[in-house]
């Protein structure tokens, strides 16, 4: 009859229950020390970069709304409220709120990365995050960005919003485009919207302007400008042309500039193909 029990099957439940009892004392442990346990300290972690925010600014945040912590029963904290404070503040993205055994409170806090500033038809003024969303400007921070006015009509209610108008949504995008590459993020430093709703972008190198039109083949079009100044400008010089217009991906078209403001000079259309053999010659 012994000979026909599964001992390894035995073994295997007993070693579970074991297991799971083990487990359950500890998480009994665990839960006592926690209860008798008090905030003696709070941890706040703000990784990156930005500083819209800094850890006065959150143990303020986090002092207006939940009291003084330190001293205060860890499991009397509310955690949960005190995130939702937190997450309140509009250059806060998200945050996370723990605490260990020791009776350390840990803050980890995540800002808003900006990659737009907006100055709108009406003269306001705020940023766009990487994720797409308006937040307003700060007195404390000036994050070197892309700065962007002109006819924008892209309002801002002061808080955090999605973009509503095509024009915002072409300056965010190309904004986010050039600030991933490093030539356009260090040539460019301005955008502007015209009457006709197209976007111009301000090189620091050139008295020139850059016609981008909207933010549509981005990659064809910052291309087509780069075989350009890589061919064209050594050869005529940075200050040979007023307007170079690229918002058609199959062509250039350029405006040189006037030497004499009584002389009128037609615009030359030049395909991008056409510049390298006219160059190449």
């Amino acid at each position: 009859m012994l000979k026909r029990i599964n001992w390894k099957a035995v073994l295997f439940v007993v070693a579970w229950v074991l297991c799971l009892s083990g487990l359950v004392t500890l998480m009994s442990f665990i839960s006592v020390k926690k209860s008798g346990q008090v905030c003696r300290e709070i941890k706040i972690i703000i990784p990156g970069t930005s500083s819209f925010i800094d850890r006065n600014d959150v143990s303020q945040l986090v002092s207006q709304n939940a009291g003084t912590l330190v001293g205060m029963p860890m499991n009397e904290i509310n955690i949960h409220a005190i995130e939702k404070a937190l997450k309140s503040n509009p250059y806060i993205r998200e945050a996370r709120v723990y605490g260990d055994m020791d009776g350390v409170l840990h803050l980890e806090v995540d800002q808003r990365q900006p990659v737009l500033r907006i100055l709108n038809y009406s003269n306001q003024d705020f940023y766009v995050d990487r994720e797409g969303y308006k937040i307003p400007s700060s007195v404390n921070y000036t994050p070197n960005v892309l700065v962007a006015n002109g006819f924008i009509m892209e309002g801002f209610s002061g808080r955090i919003d999605t973009l509503r108008t095509s024009v915002a949504k072409d300056l965010f995008k190309a904004a986010t485009f050039m600030g991933n590459d490093v030539l356009w993020k260090d040539q460019i430093e301005q955008m502007y919207v015209n009457e006709q709703k197209e976007i111009e972008l301000i090189p620091r190198v050139g008295n020139h302007k850059i016609v981008l039109g909207t933010a549509d083949s981005l990659d064809v079009k910052l291309n087509n400008l780069l075989i350009f100044y890589k061919k064209a400008i050594p050869a005529v010089g940075w200050d040979a042309y007023k307007t170079i217009n690229i918002k058609y991906s199959n062509q250039i078209i350029c405006e040189k500039s006037m030497s004499d403001s009584n002389q009128i000079k037609a615009p030359a259309v030049i395909a991008p193909i056409q510049i390298l053999q006219k160059i190449l010659k």
